[in-house]
């Protein structure tokens, strides 16, 4: 029996008989919370300026470990740490619009969330390497960011299924050979 793989729901034929892309549900969930990552990246540099959300807004460096500032009391923002993520929140949103870039997005964003958790390892906080600024808080949440945007970015964008192209060949009658 020869068998092949089909893609479901990924082509079909449209009302003038032409073929168009219909995505399935794995990718919309794809795009959906490529959408919401982006969304949530781009209110949280917003909220990194706002005093009463983040500490000593007044005082925040541009970048550098001596940015008095902390998001929620918790994470320590600068300037800069602040405009990248809001970059990479309005990035999200524009990489939402099709599954296969919402899926390189995640990806690319959780391997790069990832390297910053190992940077934030090896840096000492109170040196100028640590230029983001980081603490402990950062570095869990960049951890928990790597790793939730990598497996997003790792779920298939189709399903795919097994087809017996045997069965449609025409069978002998039983009894006949």
């Amino acid at each position: 029996m020869a068998r092949t793989e089909a893609r479901i729901g990924l082509d079909r034929p449209d009302s003038a008989g032409g073929i168009h892309h219909a995505e399935d549900g794995r990718a919309r969930l794809v795009r959906t919370l490529t959408l919401i990552v982006g969304v949530t990246f781009l209110l949280v540099g917003i909220l990194g300026f706002i005093p009463g959300i983040t500490t000593n807004v007044d005082r925040m460096d541009f970048a550098g470990h001596m940015s008095p500032s902390k998001l929620f009391d918790v994470f320590r923002v600068s300037v800069l740490h602040n405009l990248v993520h809001l970059a990479f929140g309005v990035l999200g949103i524009a990489a939402s619009r099709a599954a296969r870039s919402a899926r390189l997005y995640l990806l690319i964003g959780g391997v790069v969330y990832l390297a910053l958790f190992a940077y934030g390892l090896v840096i000492d906080y109170n040196d100028t390497a640590n230029f983001v600024p980081l603490n402990d808080a950062d570095n869990w949440l960049h951890l928990g960011l790597g790793v939730g945007m990598v497996a997003l970015g790792l779920v298939p964008l189709s399903t795919r299924r097994r087809v017996d192209s045997s069965a449609n060949v025409n069978p002998q009658p039983r009894g006949q050979l």
